[in-house]
Formats: C-alpha cells, structure tokens, sequence
C-alpha cells in the first residue's frame, strides 16, 4: 500500500485505498465517498457488509463524513478568489524551489502543466471546497474537493509534485 504525504508540511493526505487517477502529468484526482461512522468507530477502509458486518445497528450518535477527509484528518478551511491566488503562487514558488532540488529535469513540465490546472482551478473557483493537512502548516497543500459530472460524487485534486509516496 502507498500512502501519499505532503512533501512541505509532511502530513498524510490520501493512500492507494482510494481510485486515485493522475492527471496532466501534474496532479492526481482522488476519488472519495460520503460514509456514515458511529462514535468511536474508525474507518479502514473495508466493506462492512462484505465482511459480514452489521449495518443494521447504526446509532443515533453516527454522522455523515467524507471518508478522505475523515480517515486523513484533513480540516476544512476557506479562500476567496484573490487568498487563493496569493497561496497559490506561494506554494508554486516553493514547489519549483523543492524540484530544482529533487529533480531539475522536472521543473519545465511542472510549470507548464501547473499553470494550466490552475488556470482551470480559477475559472470554476466556486465549485472547489479547501481543506488542509493535520498540522494546519500553512505552507502545505492545500487540497481541492470539487464533484463529478453527476453532482453527486465526489474527488479530491493533489498536486502530485507536493507529494512523496511512501510504502507500508
């Protein structure tokens, strides 16, 4: 299994248990699902009902989560349009800065295809929810909630540069 972190703030933001699609050769589009827990319960990620579990004995002390969000602490926070411009350039600053470090070669195809995801991120702004890692680093990344073509599912955008993988 791989689990994917923050390679500025070092949180934990997603693993290989979720359909994870790379996009543009810049970032990777994590497919999540809304979830009931129970207090006290703790996701891991198994069905439940293919494990022989029993649903029927939900409490009234359950709420609906966003799995990703819930099983990677991730907080909810919130920009206007001009905040996240301003993050966004800061963050790609340091981004380049860490790939010139990590792997030079890299650095052309970031900015062009970056610059182009962002683009697309600024032109539906309204329909992107912002949420941070654990540490609430403020230089970390900050993750993209938006929904499929159906309204109903929803999917995570990673800028794959701000990532390390590590195996489990």
């Amino acid at each position: 299994m791989l689990l994917f972190r923050d390679i500025l703030a070092g949180d934990e933001l997603f693993s290989d248990a979720y359909p994870i699609k790379e996009v543009d050769d810049v970032a990777y589009e994590v497919d999540c699902a809304m979830i009931n827990v129970a207090e006290g319960e703790v996701d891991i990620g198994a069905n439940p009902s293919a494990e022989g579990g029993d649903e029927e004995g939900a409490e009234d002390s359950s709420q609906t989560v966003n799995n990703v969000v819930y099983s990677f602490r991730l907080t909810a926070t919130s920009f206007d349009k001009k905040s996240y411009m301003t993050y966004i350039k800061g963050y790609m600053k340091a981004l380049k800065a860490k790939l010139n470090e990590t792997s030079p070669e890299r650095v052309p195809i970031f900015e062009k295809n970056a610059t182009t995801l962002i683009k697309k991120i600024l032109g539906n702004f309204k329909d992107y929810e912002f949420y941070i890692g654990e540490s609430m680093d403020p230089d970390g990344m900050v993750a993209l909630l938006n929904y499929r073509e159906d309204g109903v599912t929803p999917f995570f955008t990673f800028f794959k540069d701000g990532l390390i993988q590590e195996k489990l």
